[in-house]
């Protein structure tokens, strides 16, 4: 698969993970865990496309 093709597919990924934390941090519930751990693998998925754009080779 092409690496831009992978930057695009984490990208969408991203944004329906941040979008998902949203979701989360305003629900009326106490227990945030949810909430971190959501929004931490969209932070995770975020530096992995993040590192797949400085490392491309052209």
């Amino acid at each position: 698969m092409d690496a831009d093709k992978i930057r695009n597919v984490l990208n969408i990924a991203f944004i329906v993970l941040t979008l998902a934390a949203i979701a989360l941090y305003f629900r009326e519930s106490t227990d945030v865990r949810p909430f971190f751990y959501v929004c931490g693998t969209a932070i995770v998925v975020k530096i992995v496309e993040i590192f797949i754009r400085f490392t491309k080779r052209k």
